[in-house]
Order: structure tokens, then C-alpha cells, then sequence
């Protein structure tokens, strides 16, 4: 794509930890350039870079004719982003959200590109039901479940029916530093809000099917989850039990996440990791450290598969919690709706 025929993209949510990484990811990418930036009412005049940030909520109509989608990154109220960010598609803008408010929309698909693009089949609906013409919203899911929900795809051929997971979760997940964070430092929280339903509830829409106009939940496996907040600055790690129906072996586990085929593989997206799973011989990997930013922070790793005298199997798998769980993640969605069609330079105004 020319250097001045990037698609125009806005950012909602710009000061904040994800908005910036999003600025970060986006400032050299090949098919998007930010004209735009939001936050709110508060940093409304000042400047990131030589963009001049305007308000989320006043500004509307102005931000709208400065690009041709959104990245939502607000940190506010979720019903409060929910509003925003219909009120942006109304405006004919796609909103590409790594917000939690429309996670359970029953006409928004939840989307993890390598495991459920089918679920963008939605977008017409959703723009049906609603009036819209050519805005929608899409979101992603939460980034404590991008470690281990592939492996499940994966793995789906040994039907997976219980899962335990603990995974062990950075501090930047919570927007901290620490800096701002001191108290986290040679600390452990063994509790974070809303994180363990979000684990369990999520995967049963990203494995649902569409009926009708709305997403139909599939609840099997049933996951039970343990959320704890360790001092990392970045990279959630998952310790994983799995119980399949199905008799399988070693081998064939790590055999069918090195031979996974996704439809990105033919798709060329720029932020797409190659390959989608990275399989550790070595029995102290992934670290965190070390592997956090495999394939630019988008790659997922996994080590220690063995026998689990409880479930059967069990093993490690570590992501990028800012990069792939949030900011690149939402960028490859967008890079995905590119390919299929539903972001295009220009758009019909209503």
C-alpha cells in the first residue's frame, strides 16, 4: 500500500497505556497512518506528537471526518463507552474496540483472528438491526485468555472437556507501572476484578455460532480460573489442565500445534504472527522475559506439555499482554476487516 494511500485511522482513548501502545504499533505501519486523536474531556488541546488530542465525546462530527475507523482504547464507564462507540458507527465509522462494554452485545462478534473470523458474518446484521450503513463495532477478547483459548482450538479434535487455568498476570494489565504501582514490587494479589468470569465466560462466545441475529454460547469445556497479578511489567503466562474425551499422546499435541492451519496464513496481514504457536523443547520455557515478545509481541508460546495425574494433560503458555492481548491484537482485527471488505478508504456518510 502507497505511503499516501494509508487508510486514516482515529484513536478514542489516545493517553491512555493501550491508546499509547496503538500510536507505538501504528507509527510505521504499512497500511494505516493515525490523523486523529481523542481522550477525554480533560486532555482535550493538548498534543501527542504533532496531533492535537480532541475529546471523545464533544468532538464527534470533527473526528469522523478526519479518518475511516476508530480504535477504541477509552478507560471509562462502560456504559459510557458503550455510547461512544455506537455513536461513532452511527456516524458511519467502524469501531475497532479492545473494550470489555460490547464483549456481550448479542450482535457484536468478540474476535481472535487466527481462531473465529467467521464471526465478523455478523457485521451485516448488526448494521441491519441497528440503521447503520457502514459503521459496526467489533471488540476482542480480554487479554487473560489469549494463551490458552488457541490452545483449546487447536486441541478441539481431542474434545476438550474440563480446564483448569492460573495464569499469572502482568501489571500492566491493570494500566500500572511500577512506578505508579510501587506496592506491587516483591508482591503477589491473588485476586483481580472480574478477571476469573471473564476467563471462564468468554471462550463460550468465541467457540459460539451464529443463529439468527445474535451469537448462541458453547459451553463446553467448562473452565474453571485462577487470576493472580505477579510483578511483571509485561506478558500474562498460563499454567493449563486439560481433560479431553478423546485418548491422545504427547506427540500428538505438540503435533497439532506446529501443523495448525489458520485462515490468516493465506491472508499476508502485516501484524500477523508466523507461525500463529511457537512449541519450547526446553522444560523452563516460555519465560516471560524471554519469550513475551516472540514475532513483535504477537507470537504465543507453549512448553511443559505432560501427563496430569488429575485432568490427564497439562502444560504453560505465555502471551503479550499490551501487544497481542490488547493494542496488536485490535490492530490485526482491523487488518483482518481490511481483507474481508469492511474497512475501506472511503465510506458512505449518513
Amino acid at each position: 500500500m502507497e505511503k499516501n494511500n494509508k487508510i486514516k485511522v482515529g484513536i478514542l482513548g489516545a493517553t491512555g497505556m493501550v491508546g499509547q501502545r496503538l500510536i507505538s504499533l501504528l507509527k510505521n505501519h504499512p497500511w494505516f497512518k493515525v490523523t486523529v486523536v481523542a481522550a477525554s474531556k480533560r486532555s482535550k488541546g493538548k498534543k501527542i506528537g504533532s496531533l492535537v488530542v480532541y475529546s471523545i465525546e464533544d468532538d464527534i462530527e470533527i473526528i469522523s471526518k478526519k479518518c475511516s475507523f476508530v480504535f477504541s482504547a477509552i478507560e471509562a464507564d462502560k456504559d459510557f463507552i458503550k455510547k461512544i462507540e455506537e455513536s461513532y458507527a452511527e456516524r458511519g465509522l467502524p469501531v475497532v474496540s479492545n473494550n470489555s462494554a460490547h464483549r456481550w452485545t448479542k450482535d457484536v462478534p468478540m474476535i481472535m483472528p487466527e481462531i473465529n473470523p467467521h464471526h465478523l458474518d455478523i457485521i451485516p446484521i448488526q448494521r441491519k438491526k441497528r440503521g447503520w450503513t457502514t459503521g459496526f463495532i467489533i471488540t476482542k477478547p480480554n487479554c487473560s485468555i489469549q494463551s490458552y483459548v488457541p490452545l483449546l482450538a487447536v486441541w478441539k479434535k481431542f474434545n476438550p472437556q474440563k480446564v483448569i487455568v492460573s495464569t499469572y498476570q502482568a501489571i500492566s494489565g491493570a494500566g500500572k507501572t511500577f512506578k505508579s504501582w510501587p506496592e506491587m514490587i516483591d508482591n503477589v494479589i491473588p485476586y483481580i476484578a472480574g478477571e476469573e468470569e471473564k476467563s471462564e465466560k468468554e471462550p463460550s462466545k468465541i467457540f459460539g455460532d451464529i443463529k439468527k441475529d445474535e451469537f448462541i454460547l458453547k459451553n463446553i469445556p467448562t473452565i474453571s480460573a485462577n487470576c493472580v497479578r505477579v510483578p511483571i511489567t509485561d506478558g500474562h503466562l498460563a499454567a493449563i489442565n486439560v481433560k479431553f474425551a478423546k485418548n491422545t499422546s504427547k506427540e500428538q499435541l505438540i503435533k497439532a500445534l506446529k501443523n495448525f492451519k489458520n485462515s490468516l496464513d493465506k491472508l499476508n496481514l502485516p501484524s500477523a504472527s508466523r507461525p500463529f504457536l511457537t512449541y519450547f523443547k526446553e522444560s523452563d520455557r516460555p519465560q516471560t522475559r524471554l519469550d513475551r515478545n516472540l514475532h513483535n509481541g504477537m507470537g504465543i508460546s507453549v512448553g511443559r506439555i505432560r501427563k496430569d495425574s488429575v485432568l490427564g494433560w497439562k502444560c504453560v503458555a505465555l502471551s503479550h499482554n499490551t501487544i497481542r492481548g490488547a493494542a496488536g491484537g485490535s490492530i490485526l482485527n482491523a487488518e483482518l476487516l481490511v481483507k474481508k471488505g469492511y474497512i475501506s478508504r472511503t465510506r458512505t456518510k449518513l
